[in-house]
């Protein structure tokens, strides 16, 4: 079975966050929308995940470590042959005693776990479906693309989606979700000798007409009038939960930035990020009382707003 860190190409010291990392660089390269017809790549692209998935789960990724799952999730050879870490088996003193005594501890435990019956002198009880057979494959996984409106994925407002045979589930959002995510639906794939397969579900977050993703948060360019800008105001704003007020500071420019907190994306440390305001003066086109008033302005002005950028 493949070892889930040099699929990734992380060392075993490798941090969440390097595993991490390393997994959104290669889905994006491998993900089935930029592959459509490059069948390796698909197939790598599962790889890829099922290898996330394992060393994001501690308890799988430590008992990988210790040897006692393979890459796949499934149980390891309880014979050690190729185990990571593994001292694998070895005669007893002299040379003649069992093959089956063990570096380590005893392994009738090892048996009575993964088998219901204990390694006695008298071989396997019948617990024992058969030495060196290998466990059988469970059934193919089923891949499903679910397009998440931006500001449900903003929002985590659960998504419907339909199944291969026909029946319907809801699907609960997590935090720090993004386009190429993938969920997991434990046993809603193909069925198998060796169990039913999973759901692998691709999140796309679709765009939006005027909200903009920047990391966690959302940012929107908010149209405001002269007057709004020159005097200040109260005006409404649109958010991904609806319109809020804000207020719009006497003398502000077009680029200036407000900020709404806490009304962007959720992050998984259950903190949220922002949504960010740039105000753009819109100005009437053809006003002819605001023309007169800016022609009588202009010699009065004096100030070079370009100074800065030394012209």
């Amino acid at each position: 079975m493949a070892d889930p860190y040099a699929t990734l190409g992380v060392p075993r010291t490798a941090s969440e966050a390097d595993i991490k990392k390393a997994y959104r660089k290669l889905a994006k390269e491998l993900h089935p929308d930029r592959n459509k017809d490059n069948k390796q790549a698909t197939e790598r692209f599962s790889q890829v995940t099922n290898a996330y998935d394992l060393l994001t789960d501690k308890d799988k990724r430590a008992r990988f470590d210790r040897g006692e799952i393979d890459g796949e999730g499934n149980p390891a050879s309880p014979f050690g042959f190729g185990g990571a870490g593994q001292g694998g088996f070895r005669p007893g003193p002299g040379g003649g005693g069992s093959p089956f005594e063990a570096d380590g501890p005893d392994i009738s435990d090892i048996f009575e776990g993964m088998f219901g019956g204990r390694a006695g002198g008298g071989g396997f009880s019948s617990g024992f479906g058969g030495f060196g057979r290998k466990p059988q494959p469970k059934g193919a996984n089923v891949g499903y693309k679910l397009n998440v409106p931006f500001t449900d994925a903003a929002t985590l407002s659960p998504q419907r989606i339909t199944l291969a045979d026909g029946k319907t589930i809801d699907l609960k959002l997590p935090a720090g979700l993004e386009s190429g995510f993938q969920m997991r639906l434990a046993g809603k794939g193909q069925p198998g000798p060796g169990g039913v397969g999973d759901g692998m579900v691709t999140i796309s977050v679709q765009p939006h007409r005027f909200f903009t993703r920047d990391g966690d948060d959302v940012r929107l360019d908010l149209p405001i009038t002269l007057s709004e800008a020159v005097l200040g105001a109260s005006v409404r704003v649109p958010t991904v939960e609806g319109a809020v007020m804000l207020t719009v500071p006497a003398g502000s420019t077009s680029g200036k930035v407000l900020r709404l907190r806490g009304r962007g994306f959720h992050k998984k440390g259950g903190t949220r990020g922002d949504q960010l305001v740039t105000l753009m003066v819109d100005l009437p086109a053809g006003d002819a009382a605001l023309t007169e008033f800016v022609e009588g302005w202009k010699d009065r002005d004096k100030s070079n707003p370009r100074a800065a950028m030394g012209v």
